[in-house]
Formats: structure tokens, sequence, C-alpha cells
């Protein structure tokens, strides 16, 4: 029997990996006919696609669910789902707020609110829940403050967010309850930006405020507020899991924080893949795929890739991470990158400083039901506070 592969079918989304390996060797061009889509799941295919926007357009969106997926994506999605020029006239505010030197200036406020989490997190004797009390609320705060977002409303965003991400298990459909909060945050980035154009600030709000009119800066937050808070709080969570799930290698972690979480984004990255629309019939090792067809870049899957990191499925905090691509590539590369890559360091260093040893309740553990986002939504965890 052949290879059978959907992001939304909840058994694989539990644990991709065998099935990343087949892909890998027996159908690195595989079609799910269901679904209607194409998966390259080998290193050299899909890096080679991100890094080609004319071949491989983002004017469809990244995401295979339906909706957002299609030609009206960006309305939703803002520049994730637009090719150059539009995609580089909306992505230049972002960039100049994640320049190397204004996200290195964010760190000592960062390891503010990492301890003040932690301190809470702690304050019930070491038994907490990971990605609830710690990893889910570092990175909101820290997004909330360079979008805007007052400290009281972040709770209230972060909730909406993740609502109105979710899916009926199994499918691409979107519930009742998404719908009204993707309403109600787009209501509430309107007030927010209102408030800036009368009252400017020193955030991202601030500027896109001035820039841009609230049509195309409502899906801009959108995209930060969630994405940029998600993918981190996964982060977090696979590396505090896998850490935990390979005991040699936890002292190791413990001492080299950016092997860490280098190796953990190779292994485990948050965002499974991104989709394309190929805009012209390709054929690739032999396999015709027809102009038009919405293509899935299974990014998770190429940084298992045997050929480019030997012993794939190795946990290996030694290893050359130098070509994984867990933050896309080409010119959709993440702008959040670097600080969430500031994000996690801090966090774990914080968590190393305050702890010797950790158990998680497996039995507890959660993971999300999203077909493009690998993570954790509850992870229990008994810590040995220094």
């Amino acid at each position: 029997m052949g290879v059978e592969y959907s992001p939304f079918d909840p058994k694989i989304h539990e644990d991709p990996f065998p099935v990343y390996a087949r892909l890998l060797e027996e159908a690195p061009v595989y079609h799910n006919d269901k679904d209607d889509f194409w998966a390259l799941t080998r290193h050299a295919d899909v890096s080679a696609a991100l890094a080609d926007s004319t071949l491989f357009s983002s004017s469809h969106g990244p995401l295979l669910d339906s909706p957002p997926w299609g030609p009206d994506a960006s309305r939703a999605i803002s520049f994730v789902a637009m090719d150059p020029p539009e995609h580089t006239r909306l992505r230049a505010p972002i960039s100049r707020v994640f320049t190397a030197r204004r996200v290195a200036a964010m760190e000592p406020r960062v390891r503010d609110i990492a301890r003040r989490h932690l301190e809470d997190a702690l304050a019930g004797g070491g038994v907490f829940d990971f990605v609830e009390d710690f990893a889910a609320r570092l990175p909101l705060d820290v997004i909330s403050e360079v979008v805007g977002v007052p400290e009281g409303d972040r709770d209230m965003v972060r909730r909406l967010a993740e609502t109105s991400l979710r899916r009926e298990e199994g499918t691409q459909t979107i519930p009742e309850e998404g719908r009204r909060a993707s309403a109600e945050l787009t209501a509430y980035y309107g007030e927010l930006l209102a408030e800036r154009r009368r009252r400017p600030a020193d955030d991202l709000a601030s500027e896109l405020a001035a820039e841009l009119p609230a049509e195309e800066a409502i899906p801009i937050l959108f995209v930060l507020l969630a994405a940029g808070s998600e993918t981190t709080t996964h982060l977090l969570g696979h590396a505090w899991y896998w850490a935990w799930a390979h005991p040699g290698v936890r002292e190791r972690a413990f001492a080299d924080i950016p092997a860490w979480i280098n190796e953990t984004l190779r292994y485990d990255p948050p965002a499974i893949g991104v989709a394309r629309l190929l805009t012209r019939d390709l054929t690739l090792h032999g396999t015709r795929i027809p102009a038009g067809s919405r293509m899935w870049l299974v990014i998770a899957a190429a940084n298992r890739d045997p050929r480019v990191f030997p012993h794939p499925d190795r946990y290996d905090l030694d290893r050359d991470t130098t070509q994984m691509i867990s933050f896309s590539g080409g010119r959709h590369y993440c702008p959040g990158a670097a600080l969430g890559r500031l994000e996690a360091r801090v966090a774990l260093e914080e968590l190393a400083a305050a702890v010797t040893d950790y158990k998680i309740d497996t039995a507890g553990m959660r993971r999300t039901n999203i077909g493009n986002v690998r993570g954790f939504s509850c992870l229990p965890t008994m810590v040995t506070i220094r």
C-alpha cells in the first residue's frame, strides 16, 4: 500500500515523522486526491520552491485551509498572501521594526517579562502548565508591546487569536466561534489603529496607522499577533519536551541554549509547511504537476532529509543546523525570526537558571489541531526549583 499523507489527519499530526520519512524516499512529489494538493518534502525541492516566488506564488496564501486559501487571501492575511511588488510595500514597515539593532535593544524588557511569568508559574511550588502558564504568555506580551496592545487587553487578544485559528478536527472548517473571534479581533484592531491616529505612540500600530488605511493595516496585525506569538510558544514547548524526552541531552541543553534552540527548530519546527500556487506546468522527479496546482512545501520533512542532515531522527545538539529552513525562505523569510530566537533564548536561560530538573506528565499533554502548525496546547510540568 502506498504512503498516505494529509496535514489535517489528527493521527498523522500527532507524530508525522514516520510518514515524512516515507514521503522523502517513496513519494518526493505526492498528490493528495481528496484535499487536492501536491506535497514536496525533499530539502532541495522545498528550498528551491521557497526561493522562487515567480513559479511558486504566494498569491493564494501560505495555508492549505479554505479559507483563507484563494485569490482573496490577502484580505485576511495581508502581505503573507502576496507577491512583489505589493508584498515588498506592505512588508517594509514591519521590517523596520524587526531590525537586528531594535531587536537586540529589546532584550532587557523581554527578560523582565520572562522573569515575571516564570515567577508566577513557579509560585505554586513547581507544578504548572508549561504552555498556558509560561510559553504562551511571554511571546504574546512581547509582540503585543511591539504592536502597542495595552497590557490589560493581551489575554483577551490571545484568547481570540487562538479561537480564530482553530479548525474542526480533521477538517479545514472554521467553526462558528472562530468566525466570531475573527470579527471581534477585526473590530478591536480597528479601534486600536483609530486611537493611534489620534494619539501616536512608539509602536508598530502607530507606524501602520500613519502609512496605511485600516483595510491594509488590520490584516497585518492579525498576522503579527497570531503567528508572532504562536510560533514562539510552540518552539519553547518543543524545546522543553524534547530535552525531557532525551535525558542524555538535557544537561547539554541547559549549558548551550543556542544549540538547544537550533536543533529544536530543525527537529520539530512549529511551522510544518507553507502553501504556494504553481504558476506553470512543472515536471519534478518524473511527475508532471499542472499549472494552478495547490502546492504544500513540507518544511518539517525537509528538515529531516537525510541527504542534508545525517541521522535526521536523532536529536543532536552537536549537529550543523545551518541549512534548516524552519523560518521559511526567499522573500517570505520570517521577519520576526530574530525576535523569536531572542525570546526563546531568554526564556530558556531563565528556566535553566531557576530549575535543576523537571518532569512532564505525558497523560496530560495535548497538541494543537491546526494543520500548518505543530505544537502543544497543554504541557503539564513539575520542576525541581534551585
